[in-house]
């Protein structure tokens, strides 16, 4: 029988001779995750297929999963021998026939698609000499948008398996010991320190124990769990393996939602390659560890977000929260201690017994967050910084900060031209989270610290807003968004979430007083205080956040009856001037996009 170094080595040589036979020839990368499909990539694909075909250039066009440029999609990177790689954005068909024929084929490198390139560059850019890269740190993303998800081989290159290799050498005990000194938390949201979770499972005696993954990514404007299972399930797979090994667990389970189709067939795909070659299933890389994997398809409930709520789906019950104590690591799936972690959180025990827990501290005591950006930002996509990063860094820099507004006149007949919008507020935390205004933007990415300012870090999701946003409209929808989702166990979040959003209508459509300002905000505390689970408990904190920090506008909508950004339909009046009309020239009915002007 193999040792565990002779399986790993005979792994890897595998795929290093494997991939020998392709750096030969010119490769072509296509991000081809959720983000990339949506803007084309696979005619993208196919165009560069066709076109090499035609002009017979030694080269090879491939799959990967996002990048984190959702921004640049279609996103290719292009690598020829004894060159760095170029990333080009945007590129749709024809673009990619014309990059084929001058560069892959040719020496020209058709810089005006590159990203990074300045107007007068002649020289190839590094994409990584980009702002959005100023401040990223990648550990959990570093083989995202850079492999091809389906090929096993292109990810063991890479060091994929690595940890597990080495975790199946030592004591549990061990193991534990690097993740403390990591300093990884959960990060689906509650911060909670890995290796207690862990501990307490591991100390458990039970004949059975799970391990779960959680990837019921529910949060409106969350994209970063869905990135890294169609960009890199072999982190997760592994990250679940190590869990399982100390935790003296046999059995593994992604629980995915009903909405990520592929990432349902990326991670599946995995799992049969990671079995077939004895990565997981019976004698894990030759060991005398067992472990398997399946995979669960959620039906699409926000609340199974919540871990004893997921469980209860998984036993085939409706997906409602369960009191706790006990907690799952004691009586969990089937009543069995059971250790559930968010993806990220299994792609970080993965990186940290990979390449050690200094190297994932490299940066911040605190290791990284890996957020979505999206909303009214430049720079939409999924970054990794390290814990600390100002949030004002995150938005201006890496993001980009707020896009000019796009304004024509189809009356004059002018060019679209560009107006400056300034900043108003950004939202994190999902539905969860709160608002947080320009102010407040110095404010460290952390746990404790977006705490202080009345929102949180939770899973990760950043939702950018301007001037024309209005924040009472945003806390309605939040709030709509929460009652909708609520597994109405609880009164409190039954009743108290719909109650608020009554409040929060009356205010949007102007039939409301001061009273209804204090009346929501009891309602808050009430809520809070009184709700069953930590979905409920949180539901008040976009409108807790938004009147702490945007109070004038509750009370311009109040006592003025006005929207100062323009959105609240009920609240918006349209009047001809006058003194400025041009009798019978029917400029305003022409103009009026709903008709809403006749003669």
């Amino acid at each position: 029988m193999k040792s565990i170094d002779e399986k790993y080595s005979e792994l890897m040589k595998h795929a290093v001779e494997t991939s020998a036979e392709r750096r030969a020839l010119v490769k072509i990368t296509v991000g081809a995750a959720t983000c990339g499909i949506s803007a084309g990539a696979l005619d993208t694909i196919h165009a560069f297929k066709e076109e090499i075909a035609r002009i017979g250039a030694d080269a090879i066009v491939s799959k990967a999963g996002c990048y984190g440029h959702c921004y640049a999609e279609p996103l290719v990177m292009i690598e020829k021998p004894g060159m760095p790689p170029v990333f080009y954005g945007n590129v749709l068909p024809d673009i990619a026939r014309v990059i084929a024929t001058n560069f892959v084929l040719g020496d020209d490198p058709c810089l005006e698609w590159a990203l990074g390139a300045a107007g007068d560059c002649d020289t190839v850019p590094s994409i990584y000499e980009l702002p959005r890269f100023s401040s990223e740190k990648r550990k959990l993303l570093r083989r995202c948008g850079l492999v091809d998800p389906f090929d096993l081989n292109e990810s063991i290159e890479r060091r994929a398996y690595l940890g597990l290799s080495k975790v199946l050498k030592c004591a549990a005990e061990e193991t534990l010991c690097e993740i403390e000194r990591s300093g990884l938390r959960g990060l689906g949201g509650a911060g909670y320190p890995t290796h207690l979770k862990l501990r307490d499972v591991m100390k458990r005696e039970s004949a059975a124990k799970y391990v779960i993954c959680n990837g019921d990514e529910g949060d409106p404007g969350a994209f970063m769990d869905r990135m890294l299972m169609e960009s890199d399930p072999h982190a997760i797979i592994e990250g679940m393996a190590i869990a399982g090994y100390v935790a003296g667990a046999s059995k593994g389970i992604v629980y995915i939602r009903h909405e990520y189709p592929l990432a349902v067939k990326t991670m599946r795909a995995a799992i049969e390659q990671a079995r077939a070659v004895g990565i997981i299933g019976e004698s894990v890389l030759g060991s005398d560890f067992c472990f398997d994997i399946e995979i669960f398809r959620g039906a699409g409930a926000f609340v199974c977000g919540e871990e004893t709520a997921l469980i209860m789906s998984l036993e085939g019950k409706r997906g409602m929260p369960a009191p706790r104590p006990p907690y799952p690591a004691e009586s969990g799936f089937m009543g069995k201690p059971t250790y559930m972690s968010n993806v990220k959180t299994m792609c970080g025990v993965s990186y940290v017994m990979s390449e050690g827990a200094e190297a994932y501290m490299d940066g911040s005591p605190g290791g990284t967050a890996v957020l979505a950006l999206a909303g009214k930002i430049r720079n939409t996509g999924v970054v990794e910084i390290p814990i600390g990063t100002s949030m004002e860094e995150v938005v201006n820099v890496l993001g980009g900060g707020v896009p000019p507004a796009i304004c024509a006149s189809s009356v004059t007949g002018e060019a679209p031209v560009g107006r400056t919008r300034a900043f108003k507020a950004v939202q994190t935390g999902g539905p969860s989270g709160g608002c947080l205004p320009a102010r407040v933007l110095d404010t460290p990415v952390g746990f404790e610290s977006m705490k202080a300012v009345g929102s949180m870090m939770g899973s990760g999701g950043v939702v950018v807003m301007d001037e024309e946003n209005c924040v009472v409209a945003a806390a309605r929808y939040f709030l709509e968004f929460t009652k909708k989702e609520s597994c109405g166990k609880c009164t409190f979040c039954r009743v108290g979430t719909a109650q608020m959003l009554e409040v929060m209508k009356r205010i949007t459509k102007g039939d409301s007083s001061m009273d209804d300002l204090a009346l929501i905000e009891r309602l808050c505390v009430t809520v809070a205080e009184g709700a069953l689970c930590n979905l409920g408990k949180t539901a008040p904190n976009p409108v807790v956040s938004t009147l702490t920090y945007f109070r004038d506008e509750y009370i311009s909508h109040v006592m003025e009856k006005k929207c100062p950004a323009l959105e609240c339909k009920e609240l918006i009046a349209y009047y001809i001037k006058l003194d400025r009309c041009r009798k019978s020239c029917d400029a305003c009915v022409g103009s009026c996009p709903t008709e809403a002007i006749s003669t």
